[in-house]
């Protein structure tokens, strides 16, 4: 059966990590580099994200967010390098055109931050498993609808791109263009939208009589096929990541102090 979610199973020691563990790692990446502001903070977490990725053999599936985000990085460097409000040193020109130094700066720190946060969360998202999630957090007492809610963000994605194909295909076989220039493919794309978002709407209908069917409202204990306990680098890793975040915000509000 077709997976639809982004879980890549591999077998690498990435999946077998605990799901809470990478959540950890997430607030870990976020705290630290917030906390420091510093850009070798984040050029830190960034290789060591993409470090986990290429070691867990999933970095690959990372590329096409990198090179979409690229494109947002670039308008954020151009906008800001040429227009942010503190700007006076050129660090460069092009022409007439002047890059300021300023500017540059802040840009570099809004797209460190940006890399930071797709790179860390892609090696949550990439290797844990949906389902072995929403069961860890239904065993820490979280409410059902709320897990279940957790669980349809990680698959609303690939289960639409799915669907898009789907109807790509149908409408290919019908003699409509959907390759080529990009007007072409704007053209294909707008007659998409309308069976994407009824079928996803249909799809979800569906699930919730499923999940009806299955007891989701049961009042019952629930049991559970697996049962997973941490690992000994679980603790050992969870042990590290909350020291280093004790100590950031200590350094943090000694700074402030001072």
């Amino acid at each position: 059966m077709k997976s639809i979610s982004l879980y890549v199973d591999n077998g690498s020691y990435l999946t077998k990590i605990h799901p809470f563990t990478k959540l950890m790692y997430i607030v870990t990446m976020i705290v630290t580099t917030v906390l420091s502001g510093k850009l070798w903070v984040y050029g830190i977490c960034i290789g060591l994200s993409a470090l986990l990725l290429f070691a867990g053999k999933i970095f690959r599936k990372t590329l096409p967010l990198i090179a979409f985000s690229f494109t947002i990085l670039i308008t954020i460097f151009l906008i800001h390098g040429l227009f942010h409000q503190g700007n006076h040193n050129v660090l460069f020109q092009i022409g007439s055109v002047k890059f300021y130094k300023e500017g540059l700066l802040y840009a570099s720190k809004i797209g460190l931050n940006i890399l930071n946060l797709l790179l860390s969360f892609a090696v949550f998202v990439l290797s844990t498993k949906p389902a072995e999630l929403v069961d860890e957090m239904e065993k820490k007492g979280m409410p059902s609808k709320f897990c279940y809610m957790i669980s349809s963000v990680f698959q609303i994605i690939p289960q639409m791109t799915g669907t898009m194909h789907t109807i790509m295909d149908a409408q290919r076989s019908r003699g409509l263009e959907t390759e080529g220039r990009l007007l072409t493919r704007m053209k294909a794309f707008l007659p998409l939208i309308s069976p994407v978002v009824m079928s996803s709407l249909i799809s979800t209908r569906e699930r919730a009589i499923a999940l009806e069917v299955r007891g989701f409202d049961s009042k019952n204990k629930k049991t559970y096929i697996e049962i997973r306990e941490k690992m000994l680098i679980d603790r050992v890793l969870n042990g590290i990541m909350a020291v280093l975040i004790i100590g950031m915000i200590i350094w943090r509000v000694m700074i402030c102090l001072l």
